[in-house]
């Protein structure tokens, strides 16, 4: 396959290193003014990967979008903003592949239903997600994905063509579930790392469990299958998430109780205010993202947050 990835972000690097590896044809496009793709161009590294002279870097959109596929990774509430860029071009027939987790914070939109309030008809629409971190791809360190699609015949293409000894594909079967659970499962992650600001990390037990089933509620709230909740795209990449020293989200947490500035991508922090809109909208109870919503957006104290979460009213667990 010709495939074009966007965005040279550390998984966007990692995936175009990957699809190399496993011999597609991989062009990498990013900013001409973007740090990383300029260390890209002059030196084909960056801190964690260095991409082989077999995969072209690009700045330039439009010889980019030339390829059939298109992988995108970048940062989600920037989506819309690409697809603008996009619209020039009027680009049919092509394959969008979504390799990035969130919620549009201004519309509630899932990702999918930005590409596909964009494109024409003719485009194929799919994503990418589940647990593993670039650190421990590059070392060889295998671990299971999704990919999901309204497309059956899309699915069964892309996960023959990806499938590998260092990811196993699964094919998914409820994108409302694995998009959602996949977005939410980084403010599950902030959640945790606020525990192991308070030396409460014991507690990640409960959060998992508990975080989990009131994913699964709105899940179910929105037309999926609550079912997607337990699996590979939220609940499957809770260790990366929840646990790992490589994650954004849970190390944004920490840092953030103890006062410390974190400069690299936390998605949740973004995540959480459209989980906000989703749960009025669908009249969904999410105390745990509530209360991570209200320690980050509203200024209240954390600890008097995870102590209301115990106070709440005693209820049966399912």
């Amino acid at each position: 396959m010709d495939i074009t990835v966007v965005g040279c972000g550390r998984w966007g690097s990692l995936i175009a290193w990957y699809l190399n590896k496993i011999n597609h044809n991989v062009t990498l496009y990013g900013l001409s003014d973007s740090p990383q793709m300029q260390r890209f161009l002059k030196e084909r590294k960056n801190d964690l990967l260095y991409l082989p002279e077999s995969i072209s870097l690009s700045t330039s959109l439009k010889d980019s979008i030339k390829n059939d596929t298109i992988v995108i990774s970048i940062n989600s509430q920037g989506l819309q903003g690409f697809m603008d860029e996009l619209k020039e071009f009027n680009l049919k027939n092509k394959t969008f592949i979504l390799c990035m987790k969130g919620i549009e914070i201004s519309t509630g939109r899932r990702l999918t239903e930005v590409v596909k309030d964009n494109v024409d008809k003719s485009n194929r629409i799919a994503i990418w997600v589940g647990p593993g971190h670039v650190e421990e791809f590059y070392r060889g360190i295998p671990n299971c994905m999704v990919i999901d699609s309204e497309d059956e015949n899309l699915k069964v293409e892309l996960v023959d063509k990806f499938s590998s000894n260092l990811i196993r594909f699964y094919y998914g079967q409820d994108l409302i579930g694995n998009e959602i659970g996949a977005a939410s499962k980084n403010v599950i992650g902030i959640a945790a790392g606020m525990l192991d600001a308070y030396h409460l990390s014991s507690l990640k037990g409960p959060l998992m469990a508990r975080g989990t089933r009131e994913i699964a509620n709105l899940i179910k709230a929105m037309g999926g299958n609550e079912l997607s909740a337990y699996g590979l795209c939220h609940l499957g990449d809770y260790e990366a998430t929840v646990f790992s020293k490589y994650s954004h989200n849970r190390m944004f947490g920490e840092k953030f109780i103890l006062g410390e500035k974190y400069e690299s991508l936390a998605e949740g922090y973004y995540t959480v205010e459209a989980m906000m809109k989703l749960s009025k909208k669908y009249n969904v109870e999410l105390p745990i993202c509530e209360a991570v919503y209200q320690i980050l957006y509203q200024n209240k104290e954390p600890k008097e947050m995870i102590d209301s979460l115990f106070s709440r009213q005693t209820k049966k667990e399912f």
